[in-house]
């Protein structure tokens, strides 16, 4: 059986834990009941055991096979059942008969299983044993993870991330332990312009109670932020833009697709899928976007037993951690330059920016770059906005700007700082 996550619950703590060894993650407990904003964190749920046996003492279907048998948040129940009166209380999947839906009942108080359609069609008629040793525990509390990476400057760049899906690969293991790998690289780098606020959270409720605490500061210090889910498939990368929809977030992570990756889609914000609908929620309107490889919804595995090992590679996670890294560096290196030299160009030359023969340096390339920012460095484009217009790699263009800013022909603007 794997770990059983919830919203609550001891596999949530146990999962925090093991992502801890990777990155540094801060654990807190919020109480059962705890009100935020028009929701109440629920009572803390944890299961025991959950199994159907026939009248010959047979397993029907076993929670330790597979937690997705249970339908989440399950009450207590133990009883005899004639198949007419179990069929109330089971739940497949007709167009995927071979697989177990992911099904939950997080806030009104009911006992399921989810099986197989084609199990479910071979059941016979009998009396079946059940047994749910479950327990909703209104002293328990709801287990949330934080790292916050300090940075050169309080405005924060985040990354959100849920951990409360069990038994499914892409979502949703993928997210936690690419989030956790992106954490420890952050964490590394020597110079961070940005504070990363990074957290693992139940999705929706987590969310919600986060924000009802900490959605204040956000507002005043957020500059772009991420949603990290459905991370680790093999298919192409897909980005949903946040509801500002051309926010810093936005921008750095089209620009990085666009000149990265030959196939990838672009979504404009809509108010259903995961957490981003919290942020972007119009008492909030953060700009938090998410960038995912197959969008939840557009897989036929989704939110099935299908979302196994098999259908994740840690190949893909590992390129998937690497594109949001190219993503932060993009927001950390985007400024807003000032020429110090704004009439006509300056000698390049004399600096030794410029070739003195033809065929010395590529006047293509880092050349061509600079020419571009000390154009443009009028105070109203910053990097992201001279790349589009440009069309010369963003990586490009940070190396460029460093060079003119150590010979002194341009600096950041007080804006940007």
């Amino acid at each position: 059986m794997g770990i059983n996550r919830s919203l609550t619950g001891e596999g949530n703590r146990e999962t925090l834990k093991i992502l801890s060894e990777i990155a540094d993650i801060k654990i807190t407990e919020i109480p059962s009941g705890t009100d935020c904003f028009d929701w109440t964190v629920p009572d803390e749920w944890n299961v025991k055991e959950a199994r159907i046996k026939d009248s010959r003492g047979n397993v029907i279907v076993d929670f330790k096979n597979n937690n997705l048998h249970l339908l989440g948040y399950s009450e207590k129940f133990i009883g005899k059942l004639n198949l007419n009166e179990l069929k109330e209380h089971l739940h497949s999947l007709q167009d995927q008969p071979d697989l177990i839906p992911y099904l939950t009942s997080y806030y009104k108080k009911r006992w399921g299983f989810c099986l197989s359609h084609d199990q479910l069609q071979n059941l016979k008629e009998d009396v079946y044993d059940v047994h749910i040793d479950s327990d909703l525990n209104p002293q328990g509390s709801m287990t949330i993870g934080e790292v916050i990476l300090k940075g050169d400057t309080e405005d924060e760049i985040l990354l959100s991330t849920y951990i409360c899906h069990p038994s499914m690969a892409n979502n949703e293991l993928s997210g936690p332990v690419v989030t956790s790998f992106i954490c420890k690289k952050l964490s590394e780098k020597k110079n961070r312009r940005y504070t990363y606020r990074i957290l693992y959270l139940p999705e929706t409720i987590g969310a919600i109670c986060y924000l009802s605490k900490n959605g204040k500061y956000l507002k005043e210090k957020l500059k772009a932020g991420y949603v990290v889910t459905c991370i680790g498939d093999k298919g192409n990368f897909t980005y949903k833009k946040s509801r500002q929809g051309n926010s810093l977030a936005d921008r750095a992570a089209v620009l990085v697709l666009n000149q990265s990756e030959e196939h990838f889609t672009i979504e404009d914000f809509f108010p259903t899928g995961s957490d981003e609908r919290q942020y972007c929620s119009p008492g909030f309107n953060l700009p938090v976007g998410s960038l995912m490889r197959t969008r939840y919804g557009k897989y036929k595995e989704y939110h099935t037993s299908g979302d196994n090992k098999s259908f994740i590679s840690f190949e893909a996670m590992e390129k998937s951690a690497e594109k949001y890294l190219e993503i932060m560096n993009v927001i950390e290196n985007n400024y807003t330059y000032i020429n110090q030299y704004p009439e006509c160009e300056p000698q390049l030359g004399k600096r030794d920016l410029y070739p003195t023969i033809g065929s010395k340096r590529d006047t293509s390339g880092i050349v061509n770059a600079m020419m571009w920012i000390l154009n443009l460095s009028d105070g109203s484009n910053d990097l992201i906005d001279i790349s589009d217009r440009s069309n010369v790699p963003v990586s490009v263009l940070i190396k460029a700007a460093e060079e003119l800013k150590e010979k002194g022909l341009i600096r950041i603007s007080a804006e940007s700082i």
